[in-house]
């Protein structure tokens, strides 16, 4: 690391712990901390779901989520034992990523606990799940380039919420055949409320993250600085994953099937169904 990485992952450095065998490992409390989650009850969300996707990951939660007692202080002097997990720096990188994006510590920790090996470990995995938790592993994954993409086009000037739907919309149109959201919502029957991401399959998923992975590595590689030349690539490149749909006899996104569940219902239905197995994620402490 250079002095400056050092300085920037200084909070990281200084809660990591050394066990007997010389492995690294952090405590959930003391990261929560680092990362901003005031109350315990709000960072267990961000813990269960980073559980469960060491869960799909194919990962042992037992190994990367280590549950172990700890004593904390108490008004007047007294104590109380809580539930405490030791966690390896792959858990450390699942935590954050599922944290709060708007949060620069986040950024900062997702950096710091990156690991290069994750998606080959997810690939290899991964054939082996049902479509339900295809999605979600998936639609976990573009949660973390959209965040990339929409800091690259921040960086090309799209600045405004408004400069951003039409970005937004360019790189629809751009895949979906001329399709702007709203044309994508109102096919797929969705409420406003809705996400469109949320409600695909993990072959429009596909399709959905090769556009935004692209379009975020074209918009650095062109060093793009107008918000209508973002546009632009984001069009092109959309349109550009269409056309190889279209080779390789596939079926255009739009055409494809509408699953019955939100991806937030079947996260909600896996947290259930690994919550029954263990007995429990978390304690409410």
């Amino acid at each position: 690391m250079s002095n400056l990485e050092v300085i920037e992952y200084k909070p990281f450095e200084d809660i990591k712990h050394i066990s007997a065998d010389g492995s690294e490992y952090w405590y959930a409390r003391e990261l929560a901390e680092v990362i901003e989650y005031v109350q315990w009850r709000n960072f267990s969300k961000v813990l269960n779901r980073a559980m469960l996707a060491c869960k799909n990951s194919g990962s042992s939660l037992v190994e990367h989520f280590a549950e172990v007692s700890k004593t904390i202080a108490m008004p007047k002097m007294a104590t109380k034992d809580v539930t405490e997990y030791r966690l390896t720096r792959y858990a450390c990188y699942l935590i954050v990523q599922n944290g709060d994006p708007r949060k620069e510590v986040i950024a900062l920790g997702q950096t710091y606990f990156a690991i290069q090996t994750r998606r080959q470990e997810v690939a290899d995995y991964f054939n082996q799940l049902d479509e339900d938790n295809k999605r979600l592993v998936i639609r976990g994954d573009i949660k973390q380039w959209n965040q990339m993409l929409a800091e690259a086009a921040h960086n090309a000037g799209v600045i405004s919420n408004e400069e951003y739907a039409k970005f937004q919309n360019a790189g629809y149109m751009g895949l979906y055949g001329g399709m702007k959201v709203e044309d994508i919502h109102q096919k797929k029957g969705l409420k406003k409320t809705d996400k469109i991401l949320d409600f695909m399959g993990s072959t429009e998923l596909i399709a959905n993250l090769f556009r935004i992975s692209q379009t975020e590595d074209k918009l650095k590689k062109d060093e793009t600085s107008t918000p209508e030349k973002a546009n632009d690539t984001h069009f092109i490149v959309g349109k550009e994953v269409r056309a190889t749909i279209e080779r390789v006899g596939g079926t255009m996104p739009e055409n494809l099937p509408i699953p019955n569940k939100s991806i937030s219902d079947v996260e909600r239905e896996q947290l259930r169904k690994l919550q029954n197995s263990s007995g429990k994620l978390m304690l409410d402490e």
